[in-house]
């Protein structure tokens, strides 16, 4: 391996020590729904991304406040002895793509079927400092 590329895979990795990523795969909610939850916390305050996802009665918001929590659980592994309330830890990013669709049918007017889909997403959440995030930006403008 190159000096070059060793030195951009070592500052990759010091990056991603400050990260903490958690996923949820097949969730059976559609994935335009979930987007609107996830468009509200991206970029908040984990503590002010956990009180809007309490307050909001979307279903989606339920299962984002469970995946920020174990989102927060994997940041505290990756940064035992520092507490979560010392760090200002922000929502960096929240990915939802499209899961599998499993297709139904539904009967219709005369003898006919109409196609069903039940869609699932994928969502990817994460954690990251408030200050390494401002950091970063600064340096590669």
């Amino acid at each position: 391996m190159g000096a070059r590329k060793r030195n951009v895979a070592l500052e990759r990795k010091d990056a991603m020590k400050t990260v903490a990523v958690a996923k949820l795969n097949d969730c059976p909610t559609s994935p335009r729904k979930m987007r609107l939850v996830a468009d509200m916390i991206r970029g908040k305050r984990v503590e002010m991304a956990l009180a809007m996802l309490r307050m909001s009665t979307k279903e989606a918001a339920g299962r984002l406040e469970k995946l920020l929590l174990s989102a927060l659980a994997n940041w505290q592994s990756k940064n035992e002895g520092s507490r979560i309330e010392d760090h200002e830890l922000i929502v960096k990013t929240v990915h939802v793509d499209g899961g599998r669709q499993l297709k139904r049918l539904r009967p219709a007017p005369q003898g006919r079927g109409y196609r069903v889909r039940k869609r699932s997403n994928h969502v990817t959440l994460v954690v990251d400092n408030k200050n390494v995030v401002t950091e970063n930006n600064t340096a590669n403008a």
